[in-house]
């Protein structure tokens, strides 16, 4: 006879284990309501292949996965996104309570994993910290996600900040960790989709906001670091590019070369995607810094279609050739998505 085992007490919400200890290995899945909180769910898990199903609501709080928690599942209870939304407001330059310093780049995420086999569904992540309400703060870098382990997947999510929305990372500057978004939702201004992994973002919708600055560009979809060593940068495949903002305010990319990886060689392909009016089609690339001028970087596009993707200068967006664009395939960048590492390294 089954017998439903309840954890309460957890941020004043309900968790619910799946089953008894006796059918444990059936069912490891964990329920967070609203009042709950999702890191004591995360922190309740006791190894590989747990479930985490959070209930429609709003968690404002940071949620961090460990790298030991393998295969684990985190999803919306229902298949809308927008019905639960986890969200914080951390930037690179937010003081610490205990004064130790700035959270950083990446330590400003609302949600970060080093596990991997994670699968995120059907849910929103946010950092809805706003440079206008910081003036005092220059670090403005705000994340949503920080995601650094391998065999990654968000589906159906929407992923929602400002500057460096999704960070797309490494376990080590060694490592060629791969991620896969399919049918995914990311929005931002500055180098919003960013990090040195093999990620391939598929039947993606990517939304560039509307900024109230002076200056053009006024942001970057993407900002690749590609390992040098690594052959599969970011990928963008049947895709589509939006704007809030006036017609030709944005880039579609800038290669970032990091300080601490000084021979990365960024790698990024857009293919087979609907490009709008708000990405800049004369100059659609850009540096971050005149040392790593993007034409050396490997950039290249084929396919795309909408007044964002019209060639008006040919050196200024680099096409594969059919041949080539035969290699750069979702197939080709995940390899076989069981396998530890890509088989092809």
């Amino acid at each position: 006879m089954r017998r439903r085992t309840l954890i309460t007490g957890i941020a004043g919400g309900l968790v619910a284990v799946g089953t008894s200890p006796a059918l444990a290995r059936d069912r490891k899945v964990l329920h967070v309501r609203p009042g709950g909180s999702v890191q004591a769910a995360v922190d309740a898990v006791d190894g590989p292949g747990w479930t985490i199903v959070v209930h429609p609501g709003t968690y404002r709080e940071v949620v961090t996965i460990p790298v030991g928690l393998a295969e684990l599942t985190v999803r919306g209870a229902t298949r809308d996104p927008r019905d639960v939304v986890i969200v914080h407001d951390n930037a690179n330059g937010t003081p610490k309570p205990d004064g130790s310093g700035t959270y950083g780049t990446a330590g400003s995420a609302t949600f970060s994993s080093a596990a991997p086999g994670l699968t995120v569904r059907d849910l929103t992540l946010a950092n809805d910290w706003l440079r206008a309400d910081h003036p005092e703060i220059t670090g403005t870098q705000a994340v949503a996600a920080y995601t650094y382990g391998d065999r990654t997947r968000f589906e159906n999510v929407r992923l929602l900040a400002h500057q460096d929305t999704l960070f797309v990372e490494t376990s080590a500057l060694t490592a060629f960790d791969r991620q896969y978004f399919r049918r995914c939702y990311i929005e931002g201004d500055v180098d919003f989709v960013f990090g040195r992994a093999t990620a391939v973002f598929e039947e993606c919708h990517f939304h560039t906001l509307q900024r109230d600055v002076a200056f053009t560009p006024k942001g970057m979809v993407f900002a690749p670091s590609t390992a040098r060593a690594n052959p599969y940068g970011i990928l963008a495949v049947r895709s589509r590019i939006t704007s809030a903002a006036e017609d030709g305010a944005y880039k579609l990319a800038r290669p970032w070369v990091p300080t601490y990886e000084t021979t990365a060689w960024p790698s990024l392909v857009v293919r087979d995607t609907r490009i709008g009016p708000g990405i800049d089609a004369v100059t659609p690339y850009t540096n971050m810094r005149e040392a790593y001028p993007w034409q050396s970087m490997r950039f290249c596009e084929y396919g795309n279609s909408g007044p964002g993707a019209v060639i008006t200068a040919p050196e200024n967006r680099p096409q594969l050739t059919a041949d080539e664009a035969a290699l750069h395939t979702k197939e080709t960048y995940l390899g076989d998505w069981a396998a530890r590492r890509h088989p092809a390294l």
